[in-house]
Formats: structure tokens, C-alpha cells, sequence
């Protein structure tokens, strides 16, 4: 069906990776701005989402199998948990950054950076399985 849809997927192609890079800038500047790990995660799946509407779930499946995203869920909340742990580690709270640099300013900076990647990758994780799961409930295509 969505593969006599010529425009949509030449326009796609050239629309997909500006949403990634968008994508990384929304992550990467989240302590600064709005956005964040959330978002960043929203868009970046959204980006796979819509590939694998318009290309078919098959092929993101063999770009992105289902053991890689569940594999990044892990990833995803292991990094958020043990900056939490490494918090404790070295003498202050969980989740405390200040402890993590040797200028707590510093600390803070990491310790945001490394938790909001965690947040990202996890969201995107959970986006395209989730996708994933419903597709192939629906008949796949």
C-alpha cells in the first residue's frame, strides 16, 4: 500500500535524517534549553516509526532487530540507575552530581548529561518496540 506512495517516501528519505540529527541537538541540549532526554527520545523514534510506515516494518527490523532495542531499554535504565549508584559510590546521595566531578558544577553538568541520555535512549527504545509489537499484531505492513 505504501509502497505506490513515490513522493511520501522520496520526501521521507530526505526528511528522516534532519529529524535524527534534530533528534541529538534536542538531547544534547537539553540542560541548556528546552528539551531533554524525553523528547529527544520521542523524536528519535518517531524518526524509525515513520520509516517503518512508510518501508515497511521489515526493513527496520532488519536495521534495528527487536533484540538490539530491547537491548538499549536495558542500556537506557542502567545508565540512568548507575549514575544514581555512582552517586552513592562516591560518598553523596543517589542521584547526587555533585559529587561525580571534582567541582560540583561540573558534577551537576555530567551527572544531567549521563541521566538524560539514559532517559533518551530508553524512550526510543520503548517507542519502536512498542511499534513493533503492534505492527506485527496488525498482520506486519
Amino acid at each position: 500500500m505504501m509502497h505506490r506512495k513515490v513522493v511520501l517516501r522520496v520526501v521521507s528519505k530526505f526528511l528522516i535524517p534532519p529529524i535524527l540529527l534534530f533528534a541529538l541537538y534536542v538531547q544534547f541540549h537539553g540542560d541548556f534549553g528546552p528539551g531533554g532526554g524525553f523528547q529527544a527520545g520521542v523524536i528519535f523514534g518517531s524518526g524509525f516509526i515513520l520509516y517503518a510506515i512508510l518501508f515497511g516494518v521489515e526493513t527496520v527490523k532488519r536495521v534495528l532487530p527487536p533484540w538490539s532495542t530491547r537491548l538499549l531499554l536495558v542500556v537506557g535504565v542502567l545508565t540512568y540507575g548507575l549514575t544514581g549508584v555512582a552517586g552513592l559510590i562516591l560518598g553523596g546521595n543517589y542521584l547526587d552530581y555533585n559529587v561525580l566531578a571534582h567541582d560540583p558544577l561540573h558534577g551537576q553538568h555530567y551527572g544531567i548529561l549521563i541521566v538524560e541520555l539514559g532517559v533518551g535512549i530508553t524512550v526510543a527504545a520503548a517507542m519502536i518496540t512498542i511499534f513493533n509489537v503492534f505492527a506485527a499484531q496488525s498482520g506486519g505492513d
